[in-house]
């Protein structure tokens, strides 16, 4: 009798597992997803904080970066302390939506 339920249970057991997938599938249009959350987390992070202390170059560089569907590489280099914590707020939105780290737009170069 053991070994008529151990066949059963493997049999449900399989038959759930091939109907569950093993991974996530991303959306169709993964890229223009994370853009709309990425603005989404934008657009609340400038309620949340206002500009205050962020530079227009600064602001300039990300509605460029949402404006190009977040295509246009990293070149938005946050410069006074409002600006870094601004970064770092938005790569901590980022990171929460499913965001990789390498989507992001900030980066200072070296002159």
């Amino acid at each position: 009798m053991t070994s008529a339920f151990a066949s059963l249970a493997l049999g449900t057991l399989l038959t759930l597992s091939a109907a569950v997938p093993l991974r996530a599938q991303a959306p169709e249009n993964w890229p223009q997803v994370k853009c709309e959350r990425w603005r989404s987390a934008y657009d609340e992070a400038l309620k949340r904080f206002g500009r205050k202390g962020l530079g227009q170059e600064f602001i300039a560089g990300n509605e460029a970066f949402i404006a190009s569907g977040c295509q246009n590489p990293p070149d938005v280099c946050p410069r006074s302390a409002e600006e870094l914590n601004f970064a770092n707020v938005m790569v901590m939105a980022g990171m929460n939506a499913g965001v990789s780290s390498t989507f992001m737009p900030y980066a200072c170069r070296k002159s």
